[in-house]
């Protein structure tokens, strides 16, 4: 520590501190522009300038070190006219239309100009203009007003890995612009928006929309993917015009994904449900809600009498509050039912019944950036876990060293140690290859395997996978969403497990959904005799009540989803939209809240339990899914369901108040797993979930799927499966897997292992394919 003096005030800061992040530890306010905590410093922007005794001119603070005894003057006469100075200059060719700029009211620059800037410009010369730059459909341009900082170079560079934007020319022709015909396509990319200090680059979908003052403010929780960002909703007149990161080192640090900023739109889709609806001789008409409710309730009682509870089940989304997946599971279990489940793109139910407790990611958030060795098993770790993929950037330029084991090549923008990259099939054998390297390294003897792996040899990759593990002393195991909707996903979990105990560090899950944890939490699956999601398809039930999901693309089957939903005597759907196939095999839709017009708990993939509130009231006559459930409840005559409040069903899952973190967290197995390595003949289907399509409201979110990550799906295979297919890159084939088939364009991709096609899941046009796994048989056409 250091002793130093800012503007009379004594100081202790650390050794290689700024001046400016001393000023900011004693609350000292420096004017500033390019230079941002989590980026590298740039000193362009020099609007930091302040006087440091004994130095002969005025230094920027921002890339001026403290040493010992320094001392600092931000106000003094020196440093004010250095930085009404440099606002001068800034302002020269700076458009001064702030009441028509789409950051007015919130722009850094307007605000310092108002305390460093004179009342009257002294440059009468004609002004520069910067002709504006296609950023996509999410980044609006007025780069004009570009004052050069390049605080979105360094974040496409630094945070989101690949430089797409850059500074050109010099002097005052210099220009921030994408490289020649490119947009910006990272799935962070909505941070730039934030990161502009002017009004260069704002939000496309909420340009001109409304003006920041006029907007209220509330917090909440991201209800897509299992990292739980913590969010600021932006609302005018009971609509949501805009969604900012509330920061949380935690967490999300400053940022958020493309998909937690943009999905909003889909809040006000016109596919929204506002009025009950129950269909009556095949013709849909809108009800009041108790019709709708005595309906609902008297179909499901019927159904229970006629052929017994156990012909009702409940697939709910687990992108549902804890408090709805708890009544759900509550009111099956009521009826008599043990049928519900929310994980619905699950293929191996295999360790049901078997694990200590919850499965989660077996760390802090936190915690991933101090890891010096980790291995990733089976995810699309960019699209999945944005905001966990940029922590493991951060954590590689370090020193930490990531491998990964996967289906496919994909350019995870950061240095890999080792790739495995093999067909799903052998995914298992791959995991265990290393385990068995390491423990032969490690000289562990044979009957501390799982069974099966003695007789496997490993292969060069899986050496050196294991030599960069073992080479470290804080190690994970991650599994991503592809490891657990894999059809060998308890082999996976009893792999990984077995490695991190060799290694001596820790093993965990990548959630693929909001609840992924809280699911468990909430003991929305079946008890032993219940049918799980798969089972509940492909045994088709009487009747099924459908939560926040649409199964045809939600599930692992969705050809099955769709013959077992149109075959039922009754489907019951709460759902905030009325989707096509919903308004097909559904005979009665409840409209409830999203995540925006309800209160309700998530619980993260670390097992932090986020409460939030409503941020708007519920759109037309929605109402929030818990008092949906609980009045269904109420006219089947169950006992407890007198809640007055969401906060009353979370106490009772908890037994009290909110814990930070949720009881009962084990990723450990009971008992032993056998080793199950099945390799199929055939060309295997690789299907990822595409991040714009993962979930009903971001595919509602109309500007998302304008993006490059919404393109309609596609064959994608390596060049020697295209030659052995017949097709060239572009033409169209006829894909068939099991009964289902889907004709989509080829495309070459040299990231797919050969004998295998990726083919996304989660999308109209491969949803008749029906398996996300499994052999498929191509056709030219």
């Amino acid at each position: 520590m250091l002793e130093i003096e800012i503007d009379g005030r004594t100081a202790q800061v650390a050794e290689g501190s700024t001046v400016i992040q001393a000023a900011h530890q004693l609350g000292i306010y420096i004017p500033h522009f390019c230079y941002h905590k989590k980026l590298s410093i740039a000193a362009n922007c020099r609007m930091c300038l302040v006087q440091v005794e004994k130095a002969p001119k005025p230094l920027p603070a921002c890339a001026t070190p403290v040493t010992a005894g320094m001392k600092i003057f931000t106000h003094s006469d020196m440093a004010v006219k250095a930085q009404k100075g440099v606002m001068e200059f800034l302002l020269i060719n700076h458009p001064l239309d702030c009441p028509i700029c789409d950051q007015g009211g919130e722009c850094q620059l307007q605000d310092l100009a108002v305390g460093y800037g004179s009342s009257a410009s002294r440059y009468q010369e004609e002004k520069r203009v910067v002709s504006n730059k296609n950023l996509g459909p999410l980044v609006s341009t007025d780069m004009t007003r570009c004052i050069n900082c390049t605080r979105c170079v360094r974040f496409t560079q630094e945070i989101a890995g690949f430089m797409e934007l850059g500074q050109a020319f010099r002097g005052e022709h210099a220009e921030i612009m994408p490289f020649v015909e490119r947009t910006v396509d990272t799935e962070l990319s909505g941070n730039i928006i934030d990161l502009c200090p002017v009004g260069a680059l704002t939000s496309k979908p909420f340009r001109f929309a409304a003006r920041t003052w006029e907007l209220s403010r509330r917090k909440t929780v991201s209800p897509h993917d299992a990292l739980g960002s913590n969010l600021i909703v932006q609302t005018i007149h009971n609509k949501v015009l805009r969604v900012l990161p509330l920061e949380n080192e935690d967490i999300n640090e400053c940022w958020i994904s493309d998909k937690d900023r943009f999905s909003y739109e889909g809040l006000n889709s016109a596919e929204r449900l506002t009025k009950p609806m129950v269909k009556q001789g095949g013709k849909w008409q809108e009800v009041e809600w108790n019709a709708a409710l005595d309906y609902a309730a008297h179909a499901l009682r019927d159904v229970a009498k006629e052929r017994g509870a156990s012909a009702i089940g409940a697939l709910a989304s687990p992108q549902a509050t804890l408090e709805e997946l708890f009544l759900a599971g509550k009111l099956l279990r009521g009826l008599g039912s043990d049928n519900i489940d929310f994980r619905l793109r699950q293929s191996d139910f295999s360790l049901d019944g078997k694990r200590h407790g919850t499965p989660w990611l077996g760390m802090k958030i936190s915690e991933i950036s101090k890891l010096d060795r980790v291995l990733v098993v089976g995810s699309f770790l960019r699209k999945d876990q944005p905001l966990i993929a940029q922590r493991l950037r951060q954590a590689v330029k370090r020193g930490t060293q990531v491998s990964v084991i996967h289906s496919t090549d994909e350019d995870l923008l950061l240095k890999c140690a080792g790739k495995l990259i093999v067909a799903p099939s052998r995914l298992p054998q791959a995991l265990a290859e290393v385990v068995k390297a390491v423990a032969e390294a490690k000289g562990t003897e044979e009957n501390a395997l799982l069974p099966g792996l003695s007789a496997l040899v490993p292969g060069t990759e899986a050496k050196q996978i294991a030599a960069s593990l073992i080479a470290g002393n804080n190690s994970a195991v991650l599994l991503g969403n592809f490891a657990q909707q894999h059809p060998q996903a308890a082999s996976l979990h009893a792999l990984a497990a077995q490695l991190a105990a060799l290694l001596g560090g820790k093993s965990g899950f990548l959630g693929e959904a909001s609840n992924s944890v809280g699911g468990y939490i909430a003991n929305a699956l079946p008890a032993t005799g219940g049918l799980n999601a798969s089972r509940m398809l492909a045994e088709p039930l009487q009747a099924y009540l459908l939560l926040h999901a649409e199964p045809e693309l939600d599930s692992a089957y969705g050809s099955k989803a769709l013959r077992a939903l149109n075959q039922a005597k009754t489907v019951v759907v709460l759902s905030p939209f009325k989707s096509a196939a919903a308004l097909e095999y559904a005979d009665v839709l409840l409209p409830v809240a999203p995540f925006s017009e309800t209160s309700g708990s998530f619980v993260n993939t670390e097992g932090r339990v986020q409460s939030f509130y409503a941020v708007n009231k519920p759109l037309g006559e929605a109402r929030p899914a818990w008092k949906v459930l609980r009045v269904l409840g109420n006219l089947l005559n169950l006992d407890g369901f007198e809640y007055e409040s969401s906060e009353d069903v979370r106490n009772e899952i908890f037994g009290g108040a909110a814990p930070e973190f949720a009881p009962g967290l084990d990723n450990n197995i009971g008992g032993s797993v056998t080793l199950s390595v099945m390799i199929e003949a055939g060309i295997e289907r690789i299907a990822d979930v595409p991040a714009y399509f993962a979930d009903p409201l971001v595919r509602r979110a109309s500007s998302l799927q304008k993006t490059r990550d919404a393109a309609v799906p596609t064959a994608r295979m390596n060049a020697a499966m295209l030659d052995r297919a017949g097709v060239v890159a572009g033409n169209h084939m006829r894909i068939r897997l099991g009964e289902g088939e889907a004709v989509l364009a080829a495309q070459l991709d040299s990231g797919v292992p050969d004998g295998c096609v990726r083919i996304a899941a989660a999308h109209p046009a491969t949803a008749k394919l029906g398996a996300m796994h499994g052999t498929i048989t191509m056709e030219a056409l």
